[in-house]
């Protein structure tokens, strides 16, 4: 036997008020008495009544759903911004759609079509990077796009990250100051702007104190491959005595390596130290020295640049760079 379903008609003679009233209170941002909304609630409830969100979205136009992309969540501070990400969009009234994507531009060809199918009022991709010829798709679709923690060399795209140059150039002038002598570098993937940047603000860093790189491998923002990586730096005669990381998902790694397998101390033989701070740099098996990215005033800040695109059309495009704080602990020596 079919169920009756019902509506706002319903609703609204029960409640005593206008099908229009009632179709306010269930939708964000839209003005209505406090008073009013308390009936129409209490008389859906009642009746067991819940809007339809998707033929709302025919009538308006609008979604309320903003397509958030990924590459990956091995890295533990992703997993923690995507909550955050969640979280602060249902605040301002918008249904999140996770999409997980590779980094290759026939992949996210097919994410970006999935997602303007599902007509989606904006776009944040985290440590994901966007072509400009993808760009223009979403602009042309009237679709608003900010990437987090990544920046690309293009002008009509926003982006929030922290300053991983000058982060870069701390976790250099910190080690230096620490004594080390030796001081090395393992890369993150190196088509993503957060390696880049705190490479080159590291070598700077290293560069006005009057010291140069030591040794350089790549750990792709990988575990396994940064294990491989910490292998081949430390097991050679002339070993590195200070290291800096690109990320901490990796530098755990590392420091599993060099303590486990190869039986040196940390940070007496070896200094480390990472980049981004998440939860577990602060736990006792590591107490890692890491640049810490502030995420919740970076997830804010994505928020509120959305949310104006999203408002106004004519809004221009900003790149925000946040201060990011070097977080010393008990993983390099204290200067």
């Amino acid at each position: 036997m079919a169920i009756e379903k019902i509506t706002s008609s319903q609703v609204a003679k029960l409640a005593g008020v206008s099908q229009s009233a009632v179709s306010r209170v269930f939708t964000p941002g839209a003005s209505v008495s406090p008073k009013t909304a308390d009936k129409v609630r209490r008389a859906a409830d009642q009746l067991g009544y819940r809007p339809n969100v998707l033929a709302r979205s025919l009538i308006t136009g609008k979604s309320r759903i903003i397509g958030l992309v990924v590459a990956y969540l091995n890295n533990q501070f992703y997993p923690e911004v995507l909550e955050k990400l969640s979280n602060g969009l249902q605040a301002e009234g918008y249904h999140v759609l996770v999409f997980m994507a590779a980094q290759t531009s026939n992949n996210m060809d097919a994410v970006l079509g999935e997602l303007l199918d599902y007509q989606v009022d904006g776009i944040v991709l985290a440590s994901v990077a966007m072509s400009s010829e993808l760009a223009l798709r979403c602009h042309a679709a009237g679709v608003p796009v900010v990437l987090f923690n990544r920046t690309q060399d293009n002008d009509s795209l926003s982006s929030v990250t922290s300053d991983n140059f000058a982060g870069g150039r701390k976790a250099a002038v910190h080690l230096a100051q620490s004594g080390y002598q030796r001081i090395a570098y393992i890369a993150g993937w190196n088509g993503a702007s957060t390696q880049r940047d705190r490479e080159a603000g590291f070598r700077e860093g290293l560069a006005s104190v009057g010291m140069k790189l030591f040794a350089r491998e790549e750990g792709d923002f990988n575990f396994e491959q940064a294990k491989v990586a910490a292998r081949r730096m430390f097991s050679v005669e002339e070993r590195p005595d200070a290291v800096f990381i690109c990320n901490d998902h990796m530098a755990f790694a590392v420091m599993d390596v060099i303590r486990d397998e190869l039986g040196l101390r940390i940070p007496e033989d070896v200094g480390v130290v990472g980049y981004d701070d998440v939860p577990a740099a602060a736990w006792g098996a590591y107490k890692l020295t890491t640049v810490r990215q502030p995420a919740n005033r970076m997830v804010q800040e994505t928020v509120n640049m959305l949310m104006t695109q999203i408002t106004q059309e004519d809004a221009p495009p900003r790149r925000l760079s946040l201060d990011a704080p070097l977080v010393v602990r008990s993983s390099s020596i204290k200067p």
